[in-house]
């Protein structure tokens, strides 16, 4: 599928965190004919299974590569009148709410429009002010006692927001965070399709990332893999913003440094770069990346992990803008990186090169994974 098009198949989808089953769906019929097995966990993570191709030692290692399908939304707190009062669903801007259209998913989707009471009513301290969570409800259009038999409070929100292709290869709409890493993800699932590898590759659409991360722990959990590395966005340049932490679009994605990457994936995801071509700059971050990264990190005993991010302008807005050529060159790195592991390679805190690739006899968790099968990760 063309980059736009699966762009815009991802990011048109709902899925707001703790609701992701429609987008879950669309997910799972992209890699279902690029995987070995694949499956829902009982969180809801959607996880698709590669095995090696290129013959080891007997027991393969497996390594997961998570990009969170869920997106920011709303959730009902009350049914006033006929009109429903809304909270976050993760870290919603409130500033560009007021007139937008959504989806209310209730006993069926609804369309409805976000308002407040005109400025003209307004005392003049508060017309220049953020409307407070209580000054906005959802319209749906409906009577009273229809919208009491369609809608119950807890239903989710989503913003109704098309994918539009800008240019320059450029595309704006809601939910490229993350939508955009999963379609990275997918052009990385059909690539090492048709490219030999040592290690077994775990393909994971996570759930809940918007609300702490919780799909990467319990999926990491599962898979329990030898190494991982998430993909998500990053703060892209804009015209008002000259801040040292945002990345220019159109110049590849960027690959994490610090406390939550671990050294030896850094490098290695900087050296398939440079073997491929691709674009990248170093992402320094001194603490929480606030990404899948950081819940896989702390897995089980500690997982090494790495992380790749697209830059996207105007994150958690309804008109989110990524460049096309930032999500294939972040597949194209992912690819490289898992196709360049070696049967053998183990990530070490130590400096020793000749440790990288030294083969060992699994032992712990891996020699009980290995006394089951080569499918012991599924």
């Amino acid at each position: 599928m063309e980059t736009q098009q699966l762009l815009q198949t991802l990011a048109d989808a709902p899925g707001p965190a703790g609701r992701e089953g429609t987008i879950c769906d669309i997910v799972m019929d992209l890699w279902r004919p690029l995987a070995d097995d694949i499956h829902v966990d009982a969180m809801g993570n959607l996880i698709a299974l590669q095995r090696g191709t290129l013959p080891g030692t007997g027991h393969r290692r497996a390594m997961m590569a998570a990009a969170h399908m869920d997106e920011i939304g709303l959730i009902v707190t009350g049914i006033e009148r006929g009109f429903l009062r809304i909270h976050a669903l993760g870290g919603v801007d409130r500033r560009v709410l007021l007139g937008l259209e959504v989806r209310v998913h209730g006993r069926s989707e609804l369309p409805g429009i976000i308002g407040s009471r005109p400025p003209h009513v307004l005392p003049a301290s508060e017309r220049e002010k953020v409307l407070p969570w209580h000054e906005l409800f959802v319209d749906l259009g409906l009577p009273e006692d229809e919208v009491k038999r369609l809608v119950r409070v807890g239903d989710h929100i989503t913003i109704h927001q098309t994918v539009a292709a800008l240019k320059n290869g450029r595309a704006a709409g809601k939910a490229m965070d993350n939508r955009a890493s999963v379609a990275a993800l997918t052009l990385t699932l059909e690539a090492l399709h048709h490219r030999a590898h040592a290690w077994d590759f775990y393909a994971v659409a996570t759930v809940q990332e918007e609300v702490g991360v919780k799909g990467a722990i319990t999926s990491a959990y599962g898979v329990a893999p030898d190494l991982a590395v998430a993909l998500d966005v990053t703060f892209a340049i804009q015209h008002n913003d000259s801040d040292p932490g945002a990345f220019g679009l159109g110049k590849g994605p960027t690959i994490g440094a610090g406390p939550n990457c671990h050294p030896q994936i850094v490098t290695r995801l900087s050296e398939a770069a440079t073997a491929d071509e691709v674009p990248t700059t170093i992402e320094p971050l001194p603490g929480s990346s606030g990404t899948d990264a950081w819940g896989i990190q702390v897995a089980r005993e500690g997982i090494p992990c790495g992380l790749i991010s697209i830059p996207v302008r105007y994150m958690h807005q309804p008109v989110e803008v990524v460049e096309l050529k930032d999500i294939e060159r972040a597949g194209r790195l992912l690819t490289g990186f898992v196709a360049r592991l070696e049967s053998g390679y183990t990530p070490r805190w130590e400096d020793d090169p000749a440790a990288d690739t030294e083969e060992e006899t699994p032992s712990g968790k891996d020699a009980a994974s290995a006394a089951t099968s080569e499918e012991a990760h599924v």
